[in-house]
């Protein structure tokens, strides 16, 4: 899509001789207007549910509500966050590989059966091996969770239980020895953790009757961390956040000609295409043609691509 998009702007600005748009800039407008858009779903979506509960919207193909969820949920995700104690790092880049829009849920591990740090690896056999673990003895049975803390939070399942110090898992996450685990119960598994504000959590935890526990767990956020209750809730992988990610900076990658146009390469390790569905694509570019023109002061190609836009908006209305 974001080849496309670029050589539509390109052939509306060489049209009439507006410019050249180069590809650090084309990349900055693109970031830009992929934002944009992102942002206008939730209000799109916001409208969308409000004509519903006027009986104003339709169904099926015509319910538009659905069709932006959708999208929103395209951009959902699941990720572990790891933890210094109860204190658990909000999703980012560096934490969970993507910045966070909106957290929706907080899931909390109830049961730990075991934890502790892998002394070797057996790489190629799935394989968790700690010599001061007791798996047999904690209760750890086929089907549980295994959480590794490698380069992030990765979940895998028990397999089987080999011995006192050595469990197979579903995955290759244990690829190097050091690496800190958890392992927890598959039923229950989870409880959903409520937000709460720091004032709220303060009185909370002076009351026995409504203090948080694990069946009724809670967090609150500052900054870049979750800090959760009880103060028990500090394992690896133990907690897990679900959100709605930023959509990824889109990059238009290419190869230098010698004499000529950079030519388009989306083999280049650091290529990312939108991450929004094919049918904007005709607002990308207009998004991107406005800001072409103001960069290039020509207020003629913005107010034309505003123009356009708007009255695109009106007829989706």
């Amino acid at each position: 899509m974001i080849n496309s998009v670029r050589n539509t702007v390109l052939s509306v600005l060489n049209k009439n001789n507006y410019g050249y748009l180069s590809p650090s800039d084309f990349n900055l407008y693109a970031k830009q207007a992929q934002l944009e858009i992102f942002h206008s779903y939730f209000m799109q979506y916001n409208d969308y549910i409000n004509k519903e509960n006027a009986r104003l919207s339709g169904t099926g193909h015509a319910n538009m509500s659905e069709q932006v969820e959708a999208t929103i949920e395209n951009l959902s995700t699941s990720k572990g966050l790891p933890n210094v104690l109860n204190n658990y790092s909000a999703p980012s880049s560096s934490a969970t590989g993507s910045d966070y829009y909106k957290i929706s849920n907080v899931l909390i591990y109830k049961t730990l059966w075991s934890n502790g740090t892998s002394t070797s690896s057996a790489v190629g056999l799935n394989q968790v091996i700690d010599t001061a673990a007791t798996f047999i003895t904690d209760g750890v049975t086929a089907k549980d969770i295994v959480a590794i803390n490698n380069n992030g939070i990765k979940y895998s399942k028990v397999v089987s239980v080999d011995g006192e110090d050595t469990i197979t898992i579903s995955t290759t996450d244990a690829t190097t020895s050091g690496l800190p685990y958890a392992v927890y119960s598959s039923i229950p598994s989870q409880s959903e953790a409520e937000k709460v504000s720091h004032s709220k959590i303060v009185k909370l935890n002076k009351s026995t009757l409504t203090s948080p526990n694990m069946t009724y767990p809670a967090y609150s956020l500052e900054e870049n961390s979750l800090s959760l209750y009880p103060e028990e809730i500090e394992n690896t992988g133990q907690v897990v956040a679900q959100y709605v990610r930023y959509p990824k900076d889109p990059k238009w990658t290419y190869v230098s000609l010698f004499g000529g146009e950079p030519s388009f390469d989306q083999s280049q390790s650091d290529f990312q295409d939108f991450e929004l569905p094919t049918e904007a694509e005709e607002q990308v570019i207009l998004k991107i043609l406005q800001y072409s023109g103001l960069s290039l002061r020509e207020y003629q190609i913005y107010q034309a691509a505003q123009t356009e836009e708007q009255e695109n908006n009106q007829e989706n209305k």
